[in-house]
């Protein structure tokens, strides 16, 4: 392994810092899941294992957007492809901690003969050096209009630079050799189910995945709530929703599909049992239970993605 790590302890988020070209699933990664029973309604336990991440290294490679240079991490299954990918939108956490989000779920795709691709956009990861942190934004235009100045700064990130940055990483991975170009999915979780909701949009998609997007935010940015309801009425791709039911606010899944609904565009949706005790567990439940929404998940995308050619189930 080269490079190195620098790690520091965060309250609530694990470790996770500095960065490295070639990395197998870190130590200190841990996917909290718990069996999902019907009707239950008892918080899983956050440090339950049901179903290990598989083993599985990841590979940094670059991509660019304009003059912009941005990296990201692959993680591939075995042989020459052409092979379906994912390409996974990352939410709003600082430095690296949304890398936590690509080891708990990258592996997973890779298992099953899918690549998937995490990108790092400006600001944040890999990419930090590329331009200024989302987080750093959002708070100057607190200080500076509060509430309603930081709802409409939202919109225009990641309607804006963030999109287009998912876009070139699109552009990116339709153009490797171990691809199939008609046979991509888009995912995200927070910050970064929003971005894939606006990519359905502006892009066909083979499918899409919301996972919490918007849980955060919805209450206190009608900008938003407009975009994400234009966006999935001129949705070129069907979208799975899914949250944990102790999320912050399950608005968004209900709000967005019923907009789908009557549009007529194909969605599906799913409510999780409660994750953890705390809306913050809730809300992370979109990478660190990955084991329990997998396969479902995983069947969505190949329904409409039509199924990997040798992927193992």
């Amino acid at each position: 392994m080269s490079g190195s790590l620098r790690c520091r302890a965060t309250p609530d988020r694990g470790i996770v810092s500095g960065a490295v070209k070639r990395y197998a699933r870190s130590a200190w990664s841990i996917v909290c899941v718990a069996v999902v029973c019907g009707g239950c309604k008892t918080a899983p336990a956050m440090g339950a294992a049901r179903d290990a991440v598989p083993s599985i290294a990841a590979e940094e490679v670059t991509f660019t957007n304009g003059a912009l240079t941005l990296r990201g991490v692959v993680y591939k299954p075995t042989g020459p492809g052409p092979f379906h990918a994912v390409l996974y939108n990352h939410g709003s956490a600082p430095g690296m901690l949304n890398s936590q989000a690509f080891e708990a779920i990258g592996p997973r795709f890779a298992a099953r003969g899918w690549v998937f691709f995490g990108p790092y956009r400006r600001g944040q990861g890999l990419s930090a050096q590329a331009g200024p942190y989302i987080g750093d934004q959002l708070d100057a235009a607190t200080r500076k209009g509060g509430v309603p100045a930081r709802a409409a700064e939202i919109v225009r990130l990641l309607e804006g630079d963030h999109l287009s940055d998912q876009l070139a990483a699109l552009a990116w991975l339709r153009r490797a050799s171990f691809i199939r170009p008609d046979a991509i999915a888009v995912a995200g979780n927070s910050f970064g189910g929003i971005e894939t909701v606006l990519g359905v949009e502006r892009e066909p998609y083979c499918a899409a995945v919301d996972a919490t997007g918007a849980a955060e935010t919805w209450s206190e940015a009608p900008q938003l709530r407009a975009a994400m309801m234009r966006a999935v009425r001129n949705a070129r791709a069907p979208i799975f929703f899914f949250q944990a039911e102790n999320d912050f606010d399950l608005s968004p899944t209900r709000v967005l599909s019923a907009a789908m609904k009557d549009a007529g565009k194909p969605f599906e949706t799913k409510i999780y049992p409660p994750f953890g005790s705390t809306h913050r567990d809730g809300h992370s439940f979109a990478y660190r239970g990955s084991a329990i929404w997998f396969d479902d998940v995983f069947r969505f995308l190949e329904r409409h993605c039509a199924p990997a050619r040798g992927a193992a189930n």
